[in-house]
């Protein structure tokens, strides 16, 4: 079973961090064809792959293959009062959509 959404997941995310096909292949250690082709849903990344993705996006392997919707923030070095005040940030945006959605 192929899971599509990795290569329109994939392509926004690097887009959105403003990283071109080749910085990422370089990134990974693979060539930019490569890059190419998980974004054109040609394959598949490997495991290995697929885990430096998600770590260097702060994103799960779950949201990158589309079995979960969730995206996960890396709060790693933070305080406790830091990551509580994200969350209440997190919260607060969320309350804000849903008034305004």
């Amino acid at each position: 079973m192929y899971l599509p959404e990795i290569g329109t997941r994939l392509k926004q995310l690097r887009s959105q961090r403003n990283i071109s096909q080749i910085d990422l292949a370089r990134q990974l250690g693979v060539s930019k064809s490569v890059i190419s082709s998980y974004e054109n849903e040609i394959h598949l990344p490997p495991y290995d792959v697929l885990i430096k993705m998600a770590r260097m996006f702060g994103v799960s392997t779950d949201y990158l293959l589309g079995a979960g919707g969730n995206r996960s923030i890396n709060v790693d070095g933070l305080t406790d009062r830091q990551i509580e005040a994200v969350t209440m940030i997190v919260e607060e945006l969320r309350t804000t959509n849903n008034i305004r959605g």
